[in-house]
């Protein structure tokens, strides 16, 4: 088991010692496990021998269109019904949809309750539930509604990743990219000369986690340095959140393996990456994810969109673009014109 300290996560194949490790260091009075369909199926099986006896379950419906104010709404009559005070504990055991508004609901119920994240998505073990950002989409707006605080554990095992679709896995990945180009040429050199069936993900979650949490734990609050962890998300949550209510509906890793391919190049056009470096991001990736089909005449709303990006200040747009590969910067002003570059360039490909 490795325990990462000053996040408290535990990643392991043994979820039994890691729970009981969380657990017994608890009194507490309820403890209610946050499911959907999926999990309740292939997850919940796992996990609920593991629990103490009379143990609840809150039910909710999976995707990101439900992750929404109003199933919050259900999450919270739901613990009320079951009597939850304030020494209770609320345990996430699905993606980031059910750990980002989990870890919100628990956060606000009674001001604050303890939860924990089980995460059994490759895109929540390596990104959603590290770091304390924790929220709801509000008319669309990826993650408009939310607040910053750590779970009390992160409890990592990559066996949920069997239970998973493929497409699934593909999107998460592209969080692993991610944080090998803003953190890490070494290992996206080696990244790139695999393709996804062919990765070790025991060991792409711990690189991955230790990546997000160093830096989560020197910028908590995302004030600086934890921008970085935004590449590829300024236009990639604008396009995600386009067409989040429309049959063309993207998974999150593969919007946001749109906005890298366009971040990137926006990267180069500032001088930052070279030509080459560009094509071999652009290449690595649609070998990965293909080409989504982006019409001209859809940016006229995609690019609005990027205005609610949470990076931004006093009405910029702020992306964080590559310096090189490995390493990031934040606070680039860009504007609708580079936006409009940045899908172009995606479009030729």
């Amino acid at each position: 088991m490795l325990k990462i300290q000053e996040h408290n996560i535990y990643i392991s194949h043994n979820l039994k010692a890691s729970l009981d490790d969380v657990l017994n260091a608890s009194n507490y009075s309820k403890i209610a496990v946050i499911v959907d369909e999926n999990t309740e199926e292939h997850c919940l099986p796992i996990l609920q021998p593991l629990l103490p006896s009379g143990t609840g379950v809150v039910r909710i419906k999976s995707g990101e269109e439900n992750k929404t104010l109003a199933t919050c709404g259900h999450i919270w009559q739901e613990l009320t019904d079951m009597a939850f005070d304030r020494k209770a504990l609320v345990i996430n055991l699905g993606g980031g949809v059910i750990g980002d508004m989990g870890g919100f609901c628990a956060s606000t119920y009674k001001r604050g309750i303890d939860f924990i994240q089980i995460p059994t998505t490759l895109l929540s073990q390596v990104d959603a539930s590290v770091g304390g950002k924790l929220g709801v989409d509000f008319n669309e707006l990826k993650n408009h509604i939310g607040v910053f605080r750590r779970p009390n554990a992160v409890l990592i095992n990559t066996e949920f990743l069997k239970t998973l679709d493929p497409r699934e896995v593909r999107s998460g990945y592209a969080e692993v990219i991610k944080h090998c180009l803003i953190a890490d040429k070494d290992r996206w050199d080696r990244l790139k000369q695999k393709g996804l069936e062919e990765q070790d993900f025991d060991e792409l979650v711990e690189h991955s986690i230790k990546v997000k949490a160093d830096i989560t734990t020197a910028d908590p609050l995302e004030k600086g340095l934890r921008k970085i962890l935004n590449f590829g998300h300024t236009i990639g949550h604008a396009v995600e959140s386009f067409y989040l209510p429309t049959e063309k509906k993207l998974l999150h890793g593969e919007a946001i393996a749109v906005g890298m391919i366009a971040e990137a190049y926006l990267s180069f056009q500032r001088g930052f990456i070279t030509e080459e470096d560009c094509q071999e991001i652009t290449d690595y990736i649609l070998s990965i994810y293909g080409k989504v089909e982006i019409p001209v005449a859809d940016y006229e709303h995609i690019v609005p969109l990027t205005l609610q990006d949470k990076k931004n200040e006093g009405g910029t747009v702020l992306a964080s673009l590559l310096d090189e590969i490995g390493k990031a910067n934040f606070n680039q002003a860009i504007g609708k014109e580079d936006i409009e570059a940045g899908l172009n360039y995606y479009r030729r490909q």
